[in-house]
């Protein structure tokens, strides 16, 4: 008789903790899905999710509410208007944003520079949709730790890994992201994939040397999606990745073309630091 009770109270916690897993699940998704679908978001970077998938992208990366997040190089804020608002009640976003200031004259006037502060600009203005959302500057060769070690569950990069290939800074780049996440944390990466052996300067990566790269850096490669994928690129083009949208390099000279082939074909890698 005991035992028959015993078994009914563990098949009974066993049941309630399912269904508190499942209401928790279906609570972030909600609140995933109420961000991308949000008018905060400019249409102009909603127009792109046909080819960047962000509610999908994000649940592959299992992205919740509470977390302490650092996305590497927002740019103009393209998944920042979905991270922020998600993460501002319960997480942190942290953007790890180039140098607004630096030393050199050129550089304080050039693209980066320009492109940080207008990002900063930004934050302050939205403040009461973005929560404590906050910048770090992470701008290699110069600045490459993005916060204390162990304190972030998730670091993103979307896009990003030939810039820095080009430049030598992928190596650090790996390992700074390891050493600010905590035991458990998640590095999520998308990018531009290319065949193997491609040159970065194409703007396009070898999937396989990217994992291996992480791995190198002390992660454990968890899972790919394909959700990002796109089968039309065939990735032989005359400047790049660039040629495609949403640059389209080569501006109308076989425009319809390059708009019929879409954004390029991405690689979506998981990783967590054990």
């Amino acid at each position: 008789m005991k035992k028959t009770m015993l078994a009914a109270s563990v098949l009974l916690v066993s049941t309630c903790s399912l269904s508190l897993s499942t209401a928790v699940n279906a609570h972030e998704n909600h609140a995933l899905e109420a961000a991308v679908s949000s008018d905060f978001r400019q249409a102009k970077n909603s127009a792109r999710d046909q080819y960047r998938h962000p509610e999908q992208t994000l649940s592959f990366f299992d992205i919740k509410p509470s977390d302490t997040l650092i996305e590497l190089w927002p740019g103009g804020g393209w998944y920042a208007e979905i991270l922020a608002p998600y993460l501002a009640k319960d997480g942190h976003y942290i953007a790890g944003n180039f140098d607004t200031n630096p030393s050199d004259e050129k550089a304080r006037n050039g693209y980066r520079a320009k492109v940080g502060k207008k990002f900063e600009k930004w934050l302050k203005e939205h403040q009461a949709s973005l929560g404590n959302a906050t910048t770090v500057t992470f701008d290699p060769p110069n600045y490459y730790t993005m916060g204390p070690d162990n304190s972030a569950d998730v670091v993103l990069t979307f896009r990003n890994l030939h810039n820095w290939a080009m430049k030598g800074y992928l190596e650090p780049v790996f390992e700074s992201a390891y050493k600010v996440l905590k035991s458990g944390g998640t590095f999520g990466i998308v990018e531009h994939r290319g065949e193997p052996g491609v040159d970065a300067k194409t703007g396009y990566m070898d999937q396989a040397e990217v994992i291996k790269l992480a791995e190198n850096a002390g992660f454990t490669f968890v899972a790919s999606s394909e959700v990002n994928a796109n089968p039309k690129d065939s990735k032989d083009y005359p400047k790049g990745v660039w040629t495609l949208p949403p640059r389209l390099a080569l501006e109308d000279q076989d425009k319809e073309k390059y708009l019929a082939i879409g954004e390029s074909d991405r690689m979506t890698l998981k990783f967590v630091k054990k």
